[in-house]
């Protein structure tokens, strides 16, 4: 009786596992190690002849690895960004709900921009803002918190459809300094 009580409940068990063919993808997640430089690139508004000026280092701090962005962003000659972007890989976020940061900086707004199969042109993105502050924070953003850059985008970001995201100062004249430790999808 108790072997087949074992057997009983091992097989209902067996109705609710997920088959290895099609188990849920590991969502991307980065925390700027090994070789971030690699993974991650720096784009300013100078690719279309803006004036913004800014640069990336990746730092340890305290055990902490992170991202440092700084810079002056200028809307003159219709530029406004500087932007610290990785591509991400298809099958890597197709179950994701939402994005998140770990982040600090100068209490400055900043941008996380998602780009998707259907940005076809580089002026479009999905964008959801955030604040900074000087201590380490998490800031979790919903997918369906992300807005289209223009009327001609879906208007919902589709998970398996993304394939970069960036963290973007924009849109206005100020002074950039923002740290990213971790940076994903959940």
């Amino acid at each position: 009786m108790k072997y087949f009580r074992h057997y009983i409940v091992a097989s209902c068990l067996s109705l609710f596992a997920i088959p290895s063919s099609i188990a849920l993808e590991p969502l991307m997640t980065d925390r700027f190690e090994t070789e971030p430089q690699q993974r991650w690139s720096y784009v300013s508004d100078q690719v279309m002849g803006g004036v913004s000026e800014g640069r990336v280092v990746f730092k340890q701090e305290e055990g902490e690895q992170f991202a440092h962005m700084t810079g002056q962003v200028s809307t003159e000659n219709n530029g406004g960004f500087i932007q610290l972007r990785r591509a991400i890989a298809k099958k890597t976020v197709g179950s994701a709900t939402g994005a998140y940061l770990k982040v600090r900086g100068n209490g400055q707004q900043y941008y996380l921009h998602l780009r998707t199969a259907g940005t076809l042109l580089p002026w479009q993105y999905y964008q959801a803002s955030f604040t900074t502050t000087a201590e380490w924070q998490v800031v979790k953003v919903p997918l369906t918190a992300f807005a289209r850059s223009g009327n001609w985008l879906s208007k919902t970001v589709k998970p398996n459809s993304i394939r970069s995201i960036g963290i973007v100062a924009f849109g206005r004249d100020h002074s950039a300094d923002i740290q990213i430790a971790e940076i994903g999808f959940y």
